[in-house]
């Protein structure tokens, strides 16, 4: 890593679902970061230690943020270990450790990756006192919460012969805010649901309703949005355990961040579900993300949805009938969608997740892809409507 102090530039790169790198970049031009580069899976970007800190704390589409810490040419072990132990790993690994390391090789001399991360195991315990290291899996990001979440990891990249190996600065991936620990059934990533509430547009003034919210990810996340409230407050970050990083910066940045925080969203927030289950988890969830008292939960079928008077948006994630429901019977809930909302919400802005375009079909609205992404593995599209307005 480069020379101390917020003030000195470092190679950063946050990555995030595919399909949404563009709001990504967005997110951190936000933040004063404006993105280098956008590439597949994420955006780079230059800043300080101050950098580190402002964007895991306040990106809300990211999954990590990762610093290069060395950049070298290898093209045989012996080089690939002499370069890697001139590397000052006791800047960013604390001693007595385990160490996750993920490789990845294409196009170089070097390609057995196994190989690799034991030359650089030698070579990180050489410099890092009883530090013990292990291999993390290649899909770790689809990956359901571990038990080394804690533990430092390193991502190597070896392309071309030149070795790149950067140190995440997160931990544990940044949709885990800290506030849901009750969830229902397939539940969806609060950085996805951070992201149909960006990516739909949603101006966080007028109302928001989900009239199938589950847990209440989306209208948690939106209530954190309209409230100016980081997603991060709540949880510890990998770097704060960096030997050589300055804990004033990291204090100064969330200080800064909660006084940015609006004691109350302004516009009304809604959420309901028949399952009763279900809106006793979005509540407790809500009241552990700090916006109980934003958002208004009720136990409704979708057939007896209650909006508030005056025109907003209506942004929710029906079931997709590829793990729960049967998509035949999911024909006349989406039909019933369609059906409930052109009659209680006229003049409302749809913002509706799908995975099968011939279910959305059966809401008759006219729906306009805006985002196209992955979740839980099955690719999905959000699509906007606007809903017309009664004759």
């Amino acid at each position: 890593m480069a020379a101390k102090g917020a003030a000195s530039r470092l190679d950063l790169f946050a990555s995030c679902a595919p399909g949404l790198e563009s709001l990504l970049a967005e997110e951190l031009r936000g933040l004063g970061l404006p993105p280098r580069e956008i590439e597949p899976g994420g955006v780079a970007f230059t800043g300080g230690l101050d950098a580190v800190c402002r964007a895991n704390l306040w990106l809300r589409t990211a999954g990590r943020v990762i610093v290069r810490i060395a950049t070298f040419r290898a093209r045989a072990f012996g080089e690939l270990e002499r370069r890697a132990r001139a590397v000052d790993w006791d800047r960013v690994l604390p001693p007595g450790r385990a160490i996750r390391l993920r490789v990845t090789s294409h196009k170089s001399r070097l390609y057995h990756t196994a190989g690799i991360a034991q030359r650089l195991a030698s070579a990180i315990e050489a410099g890092v006192p009883g530090a013990i290291i292990a291999a993390s899996p290649p899909n770790e990001e689809e990956a359901p919460r571990a038990a080394t979440d804690g533990d430092p990891l390193l991502v190597v990249r070896v392309m071309h012969d030149i070795c790149t190996v950067s140190i995440d600065s997160s931990g544990a991936l940044l949709h885990r805010r800290g506030y849901r620990l009750e969830t229902a059934k397939a539940p969806m990533r609060e950085t996805l649901a951070a992201a149909m509430v960006l990516g739909g547009g949603w101006d966080a003034r007028t109302p928001l309703l989900d009239p199938m919210c589950g847990a209440g990810t989306i209208p948690i996340e939106a209530a954190l949005i309209a409230r100016r409230s980081p997603p991060g407050a709540h949880r510890r970050f990998a770097f704060l355990d960096w030997p050589d990083f300055p804990g004033p910066i990291w204090s100064r940045a969330l200080d800064q961040a909660r006084d940015a925080v609006l004691p109350a969203a302004p516009c009304s927030i809604h959420g309901s579900d028949r399952d009763a289950g279900a809106i006793a988890a979005a509540t407790a969830n809500a009241a552990r993300a700090g916006v109980g008292a934003d958002i208004a939960f009720a136990q409704r079928a979708l057939s007896a949805v209650s909006p508030p008077p005056n025109a907003g948006w209506v942004i929710t994630n029906p079931p997709y009938g590829v793990r729960v429901g049967d998509r035949r019977l999911l024909r006349d809930l989406y039909a019933q969608l369609g059906h409930v909302l052109r009659s209680r919400c006229p003049g409302w802005t749809l913002v509706l997740m799908f995975a099968d375009a011939r279910l959305a079909r059966h809401t008759a609205l006219d729906l306009r892809p805006v985002l196209s992404t992955v979740n839980g593995g099955i690719r999905v599209t959000v699509g906007r409507a606007q809903l017309p307005l009664q004759r």
